[in-house]
C-alpha cells in the first residue's frame, strides 16, 4: 500500500512539474508568436515615442530577443541601421555574463541573421539596439 500511494505521489508530482514546464513553454511561445505578428505595430509605436521616421539612411525593426542557452524567445527589441542590414536581422541574441566577481551582470544584445540561437549566430554588422520591449505575461 506504502509503494502504491509512493507511486501515485510521484507520478502526481511529475505532471505537475511537466504542466508548469508546459505553462512556461505556450508563454514562451506565445510572445513568439505575438512580435512575429505584431512587431509592426510594436516598432511603430517606439519610433512614435522617439520621435524617429523611418528613411533610406536608417531604419526600425522589432523583432524577438533569443537567449542563448535557453532557446526560446523572452521578449523583443528594436534594431535600427540601414536598410539593407535592418532587413537581414531577424533576431536580437542576448548572451549573458558576470563582472567584478559577479558584483556586476552584463547582458550583450547582438542583432543576428537567425531564428536558431544554438547553430546560427551571424552578427550582422552595422545594426544596433535602440529599444527593448517587454512584454507582460
Amino acid at each position: 500500500m506504502k509503494k502504491r500511494f509512493l507511486s501515485i505521489a510521484i507520478s502526481i508530482g511529475i505532471v505537475t512539474l511537466a504542466f508548469g514546464q508546459l505553462g512556461d513553454l505556450i508563454k514562451v511561445l506565445g510572445i513568439g508568436a505575438a512580435v512575429d505578428r505584431f512587431g509592426p505595430d510594436i516598432n511603430k509605436a517606439i519610433n512614435k515615442l522617439q520621435g524617429f521616421s523611418d528613411s533610406e539612411a536608417a531604419m526600425t525593426k522589432t523583432v524577438p530577443i533569443l537567449s542563448v542557452g535557453k532557446g526560446g524567445y523572452i521578449g523583443a527589441a528594436q534594431v535600427m541601421g540601414p536598410k539593407n542590414l535592418v532587413q537581414k536581422v531577424k533576431a536580437v541574441a542576448q548572451i549573458e555574463g558576470d563582472f567584478a566577481g559577479r558584483v556586476v551582470r552584463l547582458k550583450a544584445l547582438i542583432p543576428i541573421e537567425s531564428k536558431d540561437v544554438v547553430k546560427d549566430i551571424r552578427r550582422v554588422e552595422g545594426v544596433g539596439v535602440s529599444a527593448i520591449v517587454d512584454i507582460k505575461i
